[in-house]
């Protein structure tokens, strides 16, 4: 889980942080819940296989810098830990939002003593991202001569984000978002472990539900509701409490999903991304979009994002959408789809939530056309019933030893070779010559193809209407 947590403390060339020491029992509940080992990490199992770099880093059987790269709350601090742990030296740590290179270049310095004698040193640097060029190449040489063990954490793919030759020179490896189960994992753990709240309260499935969804992934957000809750049952007497004798103590305090809410300021929205609700509010935001309404679409998407659906999911209708119900009408919602998805990909949420936004107002609003399902189906309708005759023998390829006296690519008109780019010419097989797939409506962009598809077809199929006469 880690990563979990909120950035170390700037560095102390003592190399002390409370990253690598014991968390005080007034720390916050996602610090105390920091996994100590490997096998106290949950999710990021694509990472932690028998044999894999990371395993081999934590473990203390190898040594390289490392790009860790993933959402917020997936684990990058706490796999910054164990690295820093298994490497047996100091550690120090830096955050882009406040260091600067003066900071950066007195590390290294100290870094290089250490090594002088002996002692290697763990840098950490959180938000990398937010380093300037200038800041990043002042640390090349230290990784390239491994004066420090560099531990880099982003939320931001480092492709884009982290220069070329820092890049080159550390281990890149990406962590995902925690599944649902991991989160609850996490949860249940915190509520029983006597480093969380060693079971002094109870949670409600409606509860973990609601934390879960809230948590979106990020296991640092699902501890920190859990503890507010918490600490807001026990701060009221549990009941039974006034009723104490010599039997024991009264009933422990159970949290349910109002107390949640109360907690964190949040109302529960009714969505079970397993559920009814998954599918009734995926299935509105759709036909909202079809229908036009964008207001609609802009309500079920925010319902969708506020239980915490997995943006990818979103993304991924939106891009199915564009070509289902819109494509040549507006082929540029297509592209605002994909570029929706990708700011998903690369900056995350909750900044993403912006780019879904507009690819969904784009969408809504854009004119509407089935010219592209309709097209494929009829093809596939045929193709299915048989109809998949020979490839005409000018269109085959010629690209081989003794094609032509096969006939393939004899009498092939290259298309470039004519003023007007488009030439008399039988493309599809014979059963299917004069076959119209696609049919353009008068709505949007395809107001204006229509005419040039009809005008592209009286063209091409010339030749077939000529053999047809002889």
């Amino acid at each position: 889980m880690g990563g979990l947590f909120d950035p170390p403390p700037q560095s102390s060339t003592s190399g002390a942080t409370s990253l690598t020491s014991p968390p005080s029992p007034s720390a916050p509940l996602a610090v105390r819940m920091r996994p100590q080992s490997l096998d106290d990490i949950v999710g990021q199992q694509h990472l932690l296989g028998a044999g894999s770099p990371l395993r081999r880093l934590i473990n203390g059987s190898g040594a390289a810098s490392v790009m860790l790269y993933g959402p917020p709350g997936t684990g990058k601090t706490t796999m910054a830990s164990l690295i820093s742990s298994a490497a047996g030296g100091r550690f120090e740590a830096l955050s882009a939002l406040s260091a600067g290179v003066k900071e950066v270049r007195a590390v290294i310095e100290v870094a290089r003593r250490r090594l002088a004698a002996g002692e290697q040193t763990v840098l950490f640097i959180d938000e990398v991202h937010r380093f300037s060029k200038t800041q990043q190449d002042a640390l090349l040489d230290a990784v390239e001569n491994r004066i420090v063990l560099l531990v880099a954490a982003t939320t931001e793919n480092p492709s884009f984000s982290v220069v070329s030759p820092l890049l080159s020179r550390s281990l890149v490896l990406q962590l995902r978002s925690l599944t649902d189960d991991d989160i609850r994992t996490v949860l249940r753990r915190a509520v029983a472990d006597e480093r969380g709240l060693g079971g002094a309260v109870t949670v409600t499935d409606d509860a973990y539900a609601h934390l879960v969804a809230v948590a979106g992934g990020d296991a640092r957000r699902a501890l920190t509701a859990l503890e507010a809750s918490a600490d807001a049952a026990l701060r009221e007497p549990a009941p039974g409490a006034e009723e104490i004798g010599e039997e024991g103590v009264g009933e422990i305090p159970e949290i349910g999903v109002s107390d949640v809410e109360a907690a964190i300021d949040r109302a529960a929205v009714r969505y079970d991304r397993d559920g009814d609700q998954h599918y009734d509010v995926t299935s509105a935001f759709i036909k909202s979009i079809r229908g036009s309404d964008v207001d609609a679409a802009v309500h079920y998407l925010a319902r969708m994002i506020a239980a915490g659906e997995d943006p990818r999911f979103i993304a991924r209708r939106l891009m199915i959408h564009a070509s289902e119900d819109i494509g040549m009408a507006d082929p540029m919602a297509l592209q605002t789809a994909v570029a929706a998805a990708q700011v998903v990909a690369l900056v995350g949420m909750p900044e993403a939530k912006l780019a879904l936004t507009q690819a969904t107002i784009h969408l809504a609003t854009a004119p509407k056309s089935a010219g592209v399902v309709s097209a494929i189906g009829a093809a596939l309708a045929d193709v299915e019933a048989g109809k998949a005759g020979a490839v005409p023998p000018g269109l085959r390829d010629a690209h081989y030893s003794g094609a032509k006296k096969l006939g393939s690519g004899v009498g092939y008109q290259y298309p470039h070779n004519d003023p007007d780019g488009v030439v008399p010419q039988q493309y599809p097989p014979d059963e299917l010559v004069g076959v119209d797939y696609y049919v353009p409506t008068d709505h949007g962009f395809e107001r204006e193809i229509g005419p040039r598809v009809a005008k592209l077809r009286s063209i091409v199929r010339r030749a077939t209407r000529r053999s047809k006469k002889a």
